[in-house]
């Protein structure tokens, strides 16, 4: 067991959340009772999951995406409302952290993503560092990446393939990160794995050959949050479960 505020120190330090520019607010978001035995970890603080964590009579949940985002109008009604009233009637505690998840290397959706994937990071680039870049070892083709990113995301990536060149170095950045492309092609890579695509992707790819991959917004995130969870259960003799909630995206 764990005091509520004891956990929330030790989450700011762990994951540097004072360093990172966000579109909302990383850490306690919603609070719950003061001491925190069993923990909830999950990508997204869906009703769904809050849900589950009320049947795992959990005390904390921590996740990537939190209620709360720059632009709301500030209003608690229809899902909001729902979402917060069940956390508030329950007392669980609700963690969130948005960008400081991505990033940590060894915890970070990035990290944990690129280690499935046979990737182990020895630079950074784009806005905040966020993106990771390794050499291609064993996915040396877009069409061993492609099989490797299937298996890994449990679903078939978009693919613009790019001029088919030999993959000498990989970047990637999870979630909506298809913005960074442009900054991961001056990085010096061969492909780059996000998991969005919008429109201009696709023709950037073409005109400079570098392939992109979009494998999913959630398919690709769903690693950091278990992984922060098993650190605390273990740093904390917490009782601990990840539960993932599909999401198309």
């Amino acid at each position: 067991m764990v005091a509520r505020d004891d956990l929330q120190s030790h989450l700011a330090q762990l994951l540097a959340v004072d360093r990172f520019r966000d579109y909302g607010p990383n850490g306690l978001q919603v609070e719950g009772r003061s001491q925190v035995h069993r923990l909830i970890s999950g990508v997204t603080a869906s009703l769904a999951l809050i849900e589950a964590a009320v049947l795992e009579r959990a005390d904390a949940i921590v996740v990537h995406h939190g209620l709360f985002w720059r632009g709301q109008d500030g209003r608690i009604t229809g899902w909001l409302r729902a979402r917060l009233a069940l956390l508030l009637a329950h007392g669980i505690n609700l963690f969130a952290y948005h960008l400081p998840l991505d990033a940590h290397p060894e915890l970070g959706n990035n990290a944990q993503f690129g280690a499935r994937l046979g990737l182990r990071a020895d630079a950074r680039f784009g806005e905040q560092d966020l993106g990771f870049a390794a050499d291609a070892e064993a996915l040396a083709s877009t069409a061993a990446l492609q099989t490797a990113v299937q298996k890994v995301c449990r679903r078939a990536p978009v693919v613009a393939a790019g001029d088919g060149r030999v993959l000498r170095r990989i970047g990637w950045c999870t979630g909506g990160a298809q913005g960074a492309f442009e900054a991961a092609i001056a990085a010096g890579v061969d492909a780059y794995i996000t998991g969005e695509i919008s429109e201009p992707q696709a023709h950037i790819a073409r005109e400079t050959g570098v392939a992109f991959v979009a494998c999913g917004h959630h398919a690709t995130e769903r690693f950091g949050a278990p992984a922060v969870g098993a650190h605390l259960a273990e740093r904390f003799a917490l009782e601990h479960r990840f539960i993932d909630i599909d999401n198309p995206a």
